[in-house]
């Protein structure tokens, strides 16, 4: 499932943000004292990687705009709720952040300490993202590149200074005609979720991804017809994926992979209590609309799932040595919602211990977009979403905001 609205700004609009965006390139962040959120603010005629410094307290965290670096590559404004378009080696090291252009069908790459572009990197001639976007993931060697109109996964070599090199390409369809959407990677097992009904993993011992001949339809899928996975999640041992799915309710599926390939996934819908079994499946009425985008908690104790169509996000307990899911809580409708932005993009946490602490939510917007900012308290039993009085800041040099992450990044 996907935004797919595409729009641009007006002309007073664009006067206003061209003012802040000169402002905003003399601006460096400084990771050696803060946390950052990144932004990849998709936009039809720009697209810019902006960072946000958190502060405030824990029980009032703010974020604050500190600058932008503009991609030099276009967006679509829209496409799918939970592909990553921002990533990152997953290391406290971590000194670049890549950033993915729909529109152009590139790759950027930014140093984070200076905020500096370092080049832009093209796939083949025949790799196309601007249907739903491109998904990216990486580890310290490859960067995977989910494009979504050839339906393909590039790779690229990761090289010093934010560079990368184009290696080749590998076909990635869904069952039903789907397309690459999420995208997930740990050690040598790359998964993929095609917003379709059906999931997939490659290896990746050798680089470039070969199928391990495992694409299949979801249990939710299967069980019900209109439940998609289109986000996943891998816990930071190997041993599960996580998938967010495009449905009515709240639906997140899990996957063992411990045997370096995915089993049939067990289906769980939030909302309090377990339905009978069916065929491994598990469910009951959720409070959301929709869970496309999900992350787990640094701790993996917990699932935040953002409620695409409903305004609001979801948590649900996880437990990392079984991989049920239980319980869990639901925040009120975010401020702001359907006036002046309409969807709920990926979600991401401040911190990279514990729970998280705070969480921070993309805010898809008509005339700009938003970032939700809201406090995480839980006792492993029971919890709440609350969302901060500073939340609803601005984005407004996107026309698309899906794709949020953070600097430190979680470890896994």
């Amino acid at each position: 499932m996907s935004s797919q609205l595409r729009f641009l700004f007006t002309a007073m609009l664009l006067a206003s943000l061209s003012t802040l965006c000169a402002a905003g390139d003399k601006l460096a962040p400084n990771p050696s004292q803060t946390t950052y959120l990144l932004t990849n603010d998709d936009g039809v005629l720009h697209t810019y990687v902006s960072f946000y410094a958190a502060g405030g307290t824990q029980g009032s965290p703010t974020l604050t705009f500190s600058s932008d670096t503009n991609t030099q590559g276009t967006g679509i404004g829209g496409g799918y709720f939970a592909a990553p378009r921002l990533t990152m080696l997953p290391s406290a090291s971590a000194q670049c952040v890549y950033a993915s252009n729909a529109g152009s069908g590139d790759i950027s790459g930014i140093d984070i300490p200076s905020g500096q572009l370092k080049g832009r990197f093209s796939a083949s001639d025949t790799d196309v993202g601007d249907a739903f976007g491109i998904g990216i993931v990486q580890n310290a060697s490859y960067l995977y590149a989910g494009y979504s109109g050839s339906n393909t996964i590039a790779t690229f070599s990761v090289l010093a200074g934010c560079q990368l090199s184009f290696l080749g390409d590998t076909p990635a369809a869904g069952l039903n005609g789907g397309s690459p959407s999420g995208l997930a990677l740990h050690g040598d097992i790359l998964v993929v979720a095609y917003a379709d009904g059906s999931i997939e993993s490659f290896n990746v011992a050798n680089g470039l991804p070969l199928s391990n001949n495992d694409a299949e339809n979801s249990t939710g899928y299967v069980n019900a017809g209109s439940n998609f996975p289109e986000g996943v999640d891998i816990t930071s041992d190997g041993h599960f994926a996580i998938f967010g799915d495009s449905s009515v309710s709240t639906t997140v599926e899990v996957s063992d992979i411990s045997s370096g390939k995915l089993a049939p996934t067990v289906q769980y819908t939030i909302g309090g209590g377990l339905s009978t079994s069916v065929r491994s499946s598990f469910s009951a009425v959720g409070p959301g609309i929709n869970s496309g985008a999900l992350r787990l908690s640094p701790d993996e104790s917990m699932i935040f799932m953002g409620n695409n169509d409903g305004g609001t996000v979801s948590a649900a307990f996880f437990n990392r040595q079984t991989g049920r899911v239980s319980g869990g809580c639901t925040s009120h409708k975010l401020a702001g919602f359907y006036n002046p932005w309409a969807f709920v993009g990926s979600v991401a946490t401040r911190d990279n211990t514990g729970n998280g602490g705070v969480l921070y939510v993309a805010e898809y917007g008509f005339t700009g977009s938003y970032l939700g900012v809201l406090t995480i308290n839980s006792n492993g039993v029971a919890c709440s979403l609350m969302e901060s009085s500073g939340s609803e800041v601005p984005d407004l040099l996107s026309d698309g905001l899906l794709s949020i992450t953070v600097f430190p990044p979680r470890l896994f």
